[in-house]
């Protein structure tokens, strides 16, 4: 990271692409715990296991054996929890024709 970088912030602004691309890059390879979603008022689980994968300009969750999350990259907006054990993913699901969609992803806690 450059000196600039540093001193002024170039490059944390949460809407550009660079910064949504480098969050992207962090999370890929994550294994993941479990996701969960929530709906009606309850926060369901609709995924064990998997990881988060980067593959050219898109952004993939796949778990219990599926993909459940695509998004571009540039419309991609994530937030860690407080905690550290997870990230909360929002965007368009191209899987269900750009609907959007909100999911939080767990990941698996290994001892470093």
């Amino acid at each position: 990271m450059s000196f600039l970088k540093r001193l002024f912030g170039v490059g944390k602004n949460p809407e550009s692409y660079a910064y949504r691309l480098e969050r992207a890059r962090a999370l890929h390879g994550e294994a993941v715990k479990y996701v969960t979603e929530h709906r009606n008022g309850n926060e369901d689980v609709i995924g064990r296991g998997g990881a988060l994968a980067v593959h050219n300009d898109t952004f993939i969750v796949d778990s219990s054996g599926e993909r459940l999350f695509v998004c571009k990259i540039a419309e991609l907006e994530t937030s860690m929890l407080m905690s550290g054990d997870g990230v909360i993913i929002k965007g368009p699901n191209l899987l269900e024709d750009g609907k959007i969609r909100s999911i939080t992803v767990h990941f698996v806690y290994y001892r470093k």
